[in-house]
């Protein structure tokens, strides 16, 4: 197993012969990180192929890559030994060429765990230096509750869908890797909210997306129109009641159009407010699910003082605020200002806690701060990076909490972190996103000497 190198090619691509169409009879081999698994060709080219599983024998079709290319993409378009794991995919859009939204629509839901937690492993290994037992991990990747399904049954949980308008007006879903359109009739992962919009059955003709929202901690329903140069908004008569949004043309803001320019979502017994298609977890049960690891993890005391960072709206914040009480403090470091606001407006009951807002690697080293009892970091996709976790390392923290939705950037973070002295006590991975290849990771750390 490897993952997909930061450079793909090789030598001087302009004078390659592309090798896009060409097939090759393969079989495949292990699962990568990315949604696609590895085989080779009879000359020993790398391929990563979409559409198959570990095992299989399949015709492959290159779609990107050219002579001398250290690796080529290419989607499996004829099975010729399946696996055991192996399913119809329940979505008419899947498939090569298809809808580029899910990766693993052709397998068992418990197969996409296991690839998954195979993916975990290998990263774990290759940039860590860890195996499973080492990280406190046990391999398993944890379905979210209502989420155990039958083969062919597919749970309905993304409540923030960005759709794609293509030329004739029709809302569809991004082709994989392009900027093609596949219009849909329904996306089978969006959650109920979403589909009773009623989205896909209306002309959106002038409009270059459409982002639909449906909060879980309320009945609140948004959406938000990127409208194309010089285009004027339509009249907005969906199926269920929504506020509208629009981002602005010339500062790429999100202004309000008419109703509430914020949806409500529910946490830890708790109401947030979520302005402006800010951020907040995609899947109905993931707020919650990531909240009590992160407190299981850490085990709050009261008196304590914490960091929250990359906070966004406010939810570990919020959490860790009530476990410390007023002899506590807690401080969030977020970079979005919208984002900001609404954390402060989340959070304006406890006294002891301060919403900072600026880059994370910025902001910490400026608070003076040289110690805290407990960290909560849960960084964008491509992780915190060396320097912060390297200054995180440096305040002794009692427990640290990484949440992450990159295994490779979590893997990444945690050979730091133990340059810097520090253990991972335990590792939860849970399967927010089932149909992708993503994963969502809570790792609990601690001073080494500790563990010892």
């Amino acid at each position: 197993m490897q993952a997909e190198p930061n450079n793909p090619q090789a030598g001087n691509a302009q004078a390659a012969a592309s090798l896009v169409g060409q097939e090759y009879e393969v079989e495949i081999g292990p699962v990568a990180h990315g949604g696609h698994c590895i085989a080779r060709t009879a000359e020993g080219q790398v391929l990563f192929v979409r559409h198959t599983l570990p095992g299989e024998k399949v015709i492959a079709r290159v779609t990107e890559g050219e002579e001398g290319a250290r690796f080529l993409r290419a989607d499996a378009v004829t099975i010729l030994e399946p696996s055991k794991d192996r399913v119809e995919a329940p979505c008419p859009y899947a498939g090569p060429g298809r809808c580029g939204g899910c990766d693993w629509q052709h397998a068992k839901p418990g197969a996409q765990r296991r690839l998954k937690g195979e993916v975990i492993a290998e990263q774990l290994k290759r940039l860590a230096g860890l195996t499973p037992e080492e990280a406190g991990w046990d391999g398993t990747v944890m379905p979210a509750e209502g989420d155990k399904l039958p083969p062919g049954e597919v749970p309905s949980w993304r409540t923030r869908v960005q759709y794609a308008v293509d030329e004739d007006g029709n809302a569809g879903l991004r082709r994989h890797r392009s900027h093609e359109v596949e219009p849909i009739e329904h996306c089978m992962i969006a959650a109920e909210g979403v589909s009773e919009l009623g989205i896909e059955k209306r002309d959106w003709s002038g409009m270059a997306s459409i982002e639909a929202i449906a909060a879980t901690g309320s009945q609140d329903r948004q959406v938000i129109l990127a409208p194309k140069p010089g285009a004027r908004l339509p009249i907005v008569e969906l199926d269920k009641p929504v506020s509208v949004m629009r981002v602005g043309e010339k500062d790429g803001g999100i202004h309000r159009v008419h109703g509430r320019a914020f949806v409500r979502e529910r946490a830890d017994g708790r109401t947030y407010r979520v302005g402006s298609g800010g951020f907040w977890q995609v899947h109905p049960k993931a707020a919650e699910t990531l909240m009590l690891a992160v407190m299981q993890g850490l085990l709050p005391r009261k008196g304590d003082t914490a960091l929250d960072l990359y906070c966004g709206v406010g939810l570990f914040a919020g959490a860790l605020a009530d476990r410390v009480g007023e002899a506590g403090a807690v401080l969030g470091i977020e970079s979005g200002k919208r984002a900001v606001e609404d954390a402060r407006h989340n959070l304006a009951a406890f006294d002891r806690v301060r919403i900072e807002q600026g880059k994370v690697e910025s902001v910490l080293p400026r608070t003076g701060i040289t110690e805290a009892d407990l960290i909560v970091l849960d960084p964008p996709r491509a992780g915190a990076g060396k320097q912060t976790v390297r200054h995180l390392a440096g305040l002794g923290a009692r427990r640290i909490a990484y949440v992450a939705c990159d295994p490779a950037a979590l893997a990444r973070d945690l050979g730091y972190f133990r340059e810097g002295g520090y253990r991972v006590r335990s590792l939860r991975a849970f399967d927010l996103f089932p149909m992708t290849h993503h994963v969502e990771c809570v790792a609990i750390l601690e001073p080494a000497e500790k563990g010892r």
